[in-house]
């Protein structure tokens, strides 16, 4: 059996906090997006899935994604409510188990809270509820263990996924799609222009992500050590670079960059390189991330084309860059960065290629058809949309009594008493409905 290296669970530790705090900058990311109207509503997406997907991961979820393989599908039950999961190192690694658990439960909480991105401002909160709990069991779970868990089936076939390309965004993304298309358009897209409310916040949630996907990729090492140093640097370089790249695009068509593309192009980036991170060099990243932000980009424009509101961009960006991502490690992977994974394409290697195609089509295709039949299931017990007055009034108010801007001390929606002084109240300000 190994032993516990302090630098390690030291690294592990801190990459596990970096890792969580990813998703309250999701929350900032996407809610800066929505209406002002849909703002807490978009952040309970985030916040509450911290809450719903620790209690299933502890419970259910780490066991059947990394306990002894049944068939290469599922783990089995040994490790249920943590089970067995204690301080001594677990197999392979050289870090307590339970900090192995509590590292790999923060890349199962921010998964199905990326998904969120293609239902804000519309979807009920008992469904979200719902859908959320069970999507991390039977969608996560298992993708988690073909790919990372002990006998699973892709990991045996020899597929590379460092961070999660495959686990977290693809799996994501495809099932992003599926909800934005079976739940349909938000009411009055696009034929009226729905804007963001707060860039602001939004960038400041992208300079988060892009701080706690240091501890994403390169805490994918599980150590202190030379391969953690090349994952964050390849994190790096491929954000930069992703964010040059979409804001290239946008002052080529437009003559200026916005705010808003260089945030979208830095995730692309991030989201591409994620699982090459540990597999190539510097160099590869800059190739990653100059296809990650303008192939994403494309993907993004090309929803309004194909008719469906993916209102965030969960699928253009995560689902478009994961299989990205996925595709580009079978091309640029080298075993001189990382002996214990493989050469791709380039190093003379087409076999590795064909692996990220098929992990690719197995795990895109499983996330939609369980997603799609979640929500045809939600949705015929339950609902799983807001009706049409609650999505004109807003999320926030009607599903949480809550508002996230107030203006005096009773909010907008209050009704004040005329001021006892002579002196006429001033007009109420006009929120225009675009921003409201």
């Amino acid at each position: 059996m190994n032993e516990i290296n302090a630098a390690d669970t030291t690294w592990v530790l801190v990459s596990s906090a970096m890792v969580l705090l990813m998703t309250p900058a999701l929350a900032l990311f996407y809610g800066g997006m929505v209406r002002t109207k849909n703002t807490l509503s978009t952040f309970m997406h985030s916040f509450m899935a911290m809450g719903l997907v620790t209690v299933a991961w502890v419970t259910l979820g780490y066991s059947m994604a990394f306990a002894e393989t049944k068939g290469g599908l599922i783990g089995g039950l040994d490790y249920a409510f943590l089970n067995g999961v204690g301080i001594d190192p677990r197999s392979g690694t050289t870090v307590p188990h339970l900090l192995f658990m509590v590292f790999q439960m923060m890349f199962a909480i921010i998964t199905p809270a990326l998904i969120s991105g293609a239902y804000a401002e519309r979807i009920k909160f008992s469904s979200y509820v719902v859908f959320t709990l069970l999507w991390s069991l039977v969608v996560y779970s298992p993708v988690c263990h073909w790919v990372w868990g002990p006998g699973g089936w892709l990991a045996k076939r020899g597929a590379l996924d460092f961070a999660g390309g495959t686990v977290v965004h693809l799996a994501s993304g495809a099932s992003a799609l599926v909800i934005a298309i079976t739940i349909g358009k938000r009411k009055g897209y696009p034929e009226r222009k729905i804007v963001p409310h707060n860039l602001t916040m939004t960038l400041l949630g992208a300079g988060m992500l892009w701080f706690g996907w240091f501890g994403f990729n390169a805490g994918s090492s599980l150590g202190a050590n030379g391969l953690a140093a090349v994952a964050f640097a390849n994190t790096h370089i491929a954000a930069a670079v992703g964010a040059l790249a979409w804001a290239g695009i946008e002052a080529a068509r437009y003559g200026k960059p916005s705010s808003l593309g260089v945030a979208s192009g830095l995730v692309a980036g991030l989201v591409a390189i994620t699982p090459a991170a540990g597999f190539v060099g510097p160099m590869a990243s800059i190739a990653i991330g100059l296809a990650a932000g303008a192939v994403c980009y494309g993907a993004v424009m090309l929803k309004g084309k194909a008719g469906y509101d993916d209102s965030l961009d969960a699928f253009g960006i995560h689902g478009v860059g994961g299989m990205l991502g996925a595709l580009l490690t079978g091309v640029f992977a080298s075993k001189v960065w990382n002996p214990a994974g493989q050469d791709g394409l380039l190093a003379g290697n087409s076999a590795l290629l064909t692996e990220q195609v098929i992990g690719i089509l197995a795990a895109g295709a499983y996330a939609a058809v369980v997603t799609f039949v979640l929500v045809k299931v939600i949705n015929a017990v339950m609902g799983f949309r807001v009706d049409e007055e609650t999505e004109y009034e807003g999320l926030d108010g009607a599903l949480h009594g809550e508002e996230a801007y107030s203006l005096g001390e009773g909010g907008v929606h209050a009704v004040e008493k005329a001021p006892p002084s002579s002196v006429p109240a001033p007009a109420a300000p006009v929120l225009a409905r675009e921003g409201a």
